[in-house]
């Protein structure tokens, strides 16, 4: 935040409805109500946006970016951005349950909207700098990544390491005070509108593969860096590929200790897989409750019982979702979510499943022909984009493993690469 953009002080002693109160009093002058007609949200009119992934141009991307990114620092000067974190970091030192009312508050407003760059900046990277930063990476980049004044990517997935993580063969090798850095990442959403990534590298070759990686914050305008955007299925180009050759960074950008790049990741991971401000009414990408029931108003088809029986079948999924992801935020109290969040990806990424499904039935051939009726061939997008979340921040399979090995403690699977990262077969 600039001087002008400072927040202002909350008594931390505030109960969560003089705190609602206050935050719907903010709300009302700073955006517009949202408008709903029936129980479908907004059924038949106005845009209709169920997209998972963006089919824009780079500029359109571009402005959409930077419009929820504004959007987060005029939240941010009443510190409405970082409700429960720490005042030190930007937040207001509140409750869990006060950041859930500000969530209440603010889904009934009209809002830029989500992308996933701005999540993962505010989300992840920096709920990772909070939990394993040094204090000066913290004083550093903990209020911005958090407020979104600036934009960080992973870089973590690469060619011949997407579920196997630890595979992966980016070298950083040390130089004094710097790292060289020469490989290549893929799948790094939003590289191409980021100013640092979250970098995870081989810096140890000789020992097993989770133990010789080493976690940095890098620099995406440092010489050497290289970012190409893939163009994907469903339109658009948020995905990008990032190639590194004999990239420098120094020392004091490392992410905790040489060799704890695996602890960085996975903390990183259960971030990506803690869906606990999420439901069954939000506004999550790939569409909500509330456009699917729209849909089938707009259809006609709320009275057949087929139909009907379908649609509460994801409702009741949703709603297991949201309790399973409260239950999973109430058990990560110390700021770190456990493997319980595997289970809410999963949940999430079957949800989307289960939509594509029942909207399938319902729409027939109007997906695959653009007639031009309101919430109809829009659906494409999300059909095109969410399969791309059952791999994206660990694939269905490795949460299954992760719920079984670590939740349930059943015995782990039998494993062939245990040995030195370079005896591995490749």
């Amino acid at each position: 935040m600039t001087e002008t953009q400072q927040r202002v002080s909350v008594d931390p002693a505030m109960s969560v409805d003089d705190f609602t109160a206050a935050a719907t009093e903010w709300f009302q002058a700073n955006a517009e109500p949202k408008k709903s007609v029936g129980p479908g949200e907004g059924a038949g009119h106005g845009a209709f946006d169920v997209s998972v992934f963006a089919d824009m141009s780079f500029e359109q991307e571009r402005e959409h970016i930077l419009g929820i990114a504004d959007w987060i620092q005029r939240k941010a000067t009443q510190g409405y951005h970082a409700v429960d974190w720490a005042v030190e970091h930007g937040g207001l030192g509140l409750s869990r349950a006060h950041a859930r009312a500000l969530g209440r508050v603010e889904r009934q407003f009209e809002t830029p909207g989500t992308h996933e760059l701005v999540s993962v900046t505010v989300g992840l990277i920096a709920s990772t700098i909070q939990a394993l930063g040094s204090d000066a990476l913290q004083a550093r980049f903990i209020q911005p990544l958090r407020s979104a004044e600036i934009l960080a990517c992973q870089l973590f997935s690469e060619p011949g390491a997407g579920s196997d993580l630890a595979g992966l063969s980016t070298r950083a090798e040390r130089d004094g005070d710097e790292w060289v850095i020469n490989g290549q990442k893929v799948w790094s959403s939003g590289a191409q509108f980021s100013q640092w990534g979250e970098l995870i590298a081989r810096t140890d070759p000789d020992v097993i593969k989770h133990k010789g990686l080493t976690a940095f914050m890098l620099p995406l305008d440092t010489p050497g860096v290289e970012v190409r955007p893939i163009k994907q299925m469903s339109g658009g180009s948020s995905f990008c590929e990032v190639f590194f050759t004999d990239v420098r960074v120094a020392d004091d950008l490392r992410i905790g200790a040489v060799g704890d790049g695996w602890k960085v990741a996975t903390t990183t991971l259960s971030f990506e897989r803690d869906h606990s401000e999420s439901g069954s009414e939000g506004s999550a990408s790939g569409g909500s409750w509330k456009q699917l029931l729209g849909t089938a108003e707009r259809m006609g088809l709320t009275t057949d019982p087929v139909t009907r029986d379908k649609l509460m079948r994801v409702f009741i999924h949703g709603r297991v979702e949201s309790y399973t992801n409260r239950r999973a935020a109430d058990l990560a109290r110390s700021g770190m979510p456990g493997p319980e969040g595997s289970l809410g990806k999963l949940l999430w990424t079957e949800g989307m499943t289960l939509m594509a499904e029942v909207v399938s039935g319902m729409l027939g051939a109007k997906l695959t022909a653009d007639t031009g009726e309101w919430g109809t061939y829009e659906w494409n997008e999300h059909l095109l984009g969410a399969p791309g979340y059952r791999i994206a921040g660990g694939s269905d399979e490795v949460q299954r493993n992760i719920i079984g090995e670590r939740v349930l403690g059943l015995a782990r699977e039998p494993r062939a690469d245990t040995g030195p990262w370079t005896d591995i077969p490749r």
